[in-house]
């Protein structure tokens, strides 16, 4: 008997385990493990911020059958997940029809305004493929930015990790100037790839919260 409850605990304690991996970056995690009570608080001097918007879904979303809505949602998303386990990007949190995403607070730092962007024009791909066989039909404004970040974990129930800053609220302006199936950057993150990625020419946008910035669209 003793032993049964044993291997009890420990299955839960795998899947306690699981759950804490699958909705926290695993350096957390493991922290988190080894102390519950920790303060989580992270500064990054560079990173990249995506955020990916669907366009029309709240339009779409007064018509469509709930469970059909949440069924659509999880099958779109689902194969962004699937990207961000195989690209080694951070996902941070879905905010209604809104994918948030982080690259660069693993050891890939050198490179992660170009691992996003790779990421973004997989994203597109995604969206393609599902238009494919679903019988709604989306597409996606991408925004992306560089810079520095505050991260961390808040809250005592449904906790999450969270990253802060001017940086991601640029990046949330990238993709809300976006255009639907483009991706929208910021100048430091075109600064970064420049030379490696093809880009539209400078824009001027006028960028809330900021004034005018130079912007730029990737070449797809």
């Amino acid at each position: 008997m003793i032993n049964l409850k044993t291997v009890d605990l420990e299955i839960e304690k795998d899947r306690a385990d699981s759950l804490l991996l699958n909705i926290l970056p695993n350096h957390v995690a493991q922290d988190l493990k080894e102390d519950k009570n920790k303060l989580i608080a992270e500064k990054f001097d560079d990173v990249s911020v995506l955020f990916a918007d669907l366009v029309g879904f709240t339009k779409a979303a007064s018509t469509i059958d709930p469970n059909d809505l949440v069924l659509t949602l999880n099958d779109l998303f689902s194969r962004f997940d699937d990207r961000v386990v195989s690209m080694g990007i951070e996902k941070i949190k879905t905010i209604g029809d809104c994918y948030m995403a982080i690259s660069g607070i693993r050891d890939d730092s050198e490179n992660h305004a170009l691992k996003m962007i790779e990421f973004a024009r997989g994203l597109l791909q995604d969206v393609k493929g599902f238009n494919k066989t679903s019988k709604y039909k989306f597409d996606i404004r991408v925004g992306i930015n560089s810079g520095e970040v505050v991260a961390g974990v808040i809250g005592k129930i449904k906790f999450i990790y969270d990253v802060w800053g001017d940086t991601v609220n640029i990046a949330s302006r990238m993709e809300s100037l976006s255009k639907p199936g483009f991706i929208h950057v910021s100048e430091h993150t075109y600064e970064l790839t420049k030379n490696l990625v093809a880009y539209t020419q400078a824009e001027t946008q006028n960028v809330k919260g900021k004034g005018e910035m130079k912007t730029y669209f990737v070449q797809l």
